[in-house]
């Protein structure tokens, strides 16, 4: 591998292992912050949602604490290994990510201790203001990163400058069309995450009859949030795939693994057995009509293939390939629609049962031990969703202006690859730590203490009970 793809491997590895951090950062921030309204503003339930709110705090201060480093060593990688690339975006990158920082990541630091470390000291609103402000912060600094990320895709506001480009229109970046479909499409992403993180811890305890009044609402409160967030995710990564056959045709083109321009109405490839070097599929399973009906909403429409488009953008660019790896973009676009086609079902199945047999869903065990496996799934689907973004619009890191062979750094092969492997050492480390200490703190439960503790707080004195009595009960 020469430098320009180990220096791809490395980006896209760190940035896969950072989003396993932030996808259950962002949506469980939120998922928490209902839990803590619902323990403030229920007088009949306050203790027993308080107990849940400490419970999945617990572990989401444990995400947060393992996760946040990772996003560091994702930015040092632009002067490392993309420096090229840095010089051409930074005056328009440098804006979105310091106001990430400045708006978001001071704010969720901040409050993240107050409501968890001064439980016992703040009163109750004061301690429901805090997990809000926390839950805000991780949407903003969301917002900001994904549209820095946009911008690659769909740059505008901007002129180039001695080979630099240069902001000239900060509205036309912030209200890019492009960043707030992204954004919608990662918010309900990580709403589904957090989602059947909850159910699948709730559906474990549940299975062994722990603590059923606490699980038993978590379950509840899970199945609504996962139901949003699949239906949040599925509308918006439809209406992204779109627009990508308008402003990113030969991504399109390689998510249908389209080589010649389809007739219409287009049908839409179930499986394909693609050969790249021939340029062709050699074996094309389709839906007839369902290829328009998902592009254009409607029984007529074709779209371009790769093999047009190819000649298109070699007028349009200059001559080279313009042809990104279909076969990773075809299948990582199907598997991610598959799991998330898989996960709504599940979620409003739950809803189902919860509504037909309303006192006995916790005892549909079945069910229960499915939401237990299901707990990766959206992982795999958000990684495979980000590898058909990413991959879809090589070979360009700014669409149309920028390719990545121009981006990437004068390093050598060697200093990559120590890099690369230095990363992957640590990075595997921090996520083996990660998924230990919340594995052992989700199976401890409520009442019992952790094998692994992590930024251990005092309960929550809902009901007026101090510590001594709360330790002297439980």
């Amino acid at each position: 591998m020469d430098v320009v793809d180990l220096s791809r491997f490395q980006f896209a590895s760190t940035s896969i292992f950072h989003f396993f951090f932030v996808s259950l950062t962002v949506g469980l921030a939120f998922l928490i912050a209902v839990m803590e309204t619902f323990a403030y503003v229920s007088q009949r339930r306050r203790e027993v949602y308080g107990r849940m709110t400490n419970f999945f705090g617990h572990l989401f201060l444990i995400n947060f604490a393992v996760g946040v480093v990772t996003g560091i060593v994702q930015e040092f990688q632009f002067g490392m290994n993309w420096s090229q690339f840095s010089y051409f975006v930074g005056n328009i990158f440098g804006v979105p990510l310091t106001l990430e920082v400045l708006m978001a990541f001071f704010l969720e630091s901040t409050f993240i201790g107050l409501w968890w470390f001064g439980k016992d000291k703040l009163k109750p609103w004061m301690s429901l203001a805090a997990i809000w402000l926390v839950a805000i912060g991780t949407q903003v600094s969301a917002f900001w990163i994904v549209l820095a990320n946009a911008w690659m895709h769909h740059p505008v506001g901007f002129e180039v400058v001695d080979g630099q480009a240069r902001l000239t229109d900060f509205g036309a970046v912030v209200f890019n069309y492009k960043a707030w479909i992204y954004f919608f499409h990662v918010q309900g992403s990580a709403w589904v995450v957090a989602g059947f993180f909850v159910l699948g811890i709730a559906a474990y305890h549940l299975l062994r009859r722990q603590d059923a009044d606490v699980f038993g609402k978590a379950l509840r409160i899970g199945l609504v949030f996962a139901a949003i967030g699949t239906v949040f995710s599925a509308l918006s990564g439809h209406t992204a795939a779109q627009v990508a056959r308008e402003d990113q045709p030969m991504k399109f083109a390689a998510m249908e693994a389209q080589w010649e321009t389809s007739e219409s109405p287009a049908p839409w490839s179930l499986v394909a057995v693609i050969d790249e070097e021939d340029r062709q599929n050699t074996v094309n399973i389709e839906i007839p009509y369902l290829g328009s009906i998902l592009a254009y909403n409607g029984l007529e429409g074709r779209y371009e293939g790769i093999n047009q488009l190819e000649e298109e953008y070699d007028e349009q660019f200059g001559p080279g390939s313009y042809t990104p790896p279909v076969t990773w973009v075809y299948w990582s676009f199907r598997i991610m629609v598959a799991i998330g086609s898989l996960l709504l079902a599940t979620a409003f199945l739950g809803l189902f049962l919860w509504w037909r047999r309303r006192a006995s869903l916790d005892e549909t065990r079945w069910f229960l031990r499915a939401l237990v496996w299901f707990i990766p799934l959206p992982w795999i689907a958000n990684f495979t969703g980000w590898v058909t973004t990413e991959m879809g619009r090589q070979p360009f890191m700014v669409y149309g202006w920028l390719t990545v062979e121009e981006g990437v750094s004068a390093n050598s092969s060697s200093e990559v690859l120590v890099g690369l492997v230095g990363l992957w050492i640590v990075y595997l480390g921090l996520i083996g730590l990660d998924v230990y200490l919340l594995s052992s703190t989700a199976r401890a439960g409520v009442h019992r203490k952790p094998g692994a503790q992590l930024l251990a707080a005092p309960p929550p004195d809902y009901q007026g009970v101090g510590l001594a009595d709360y330790d002297r009960k439980n």
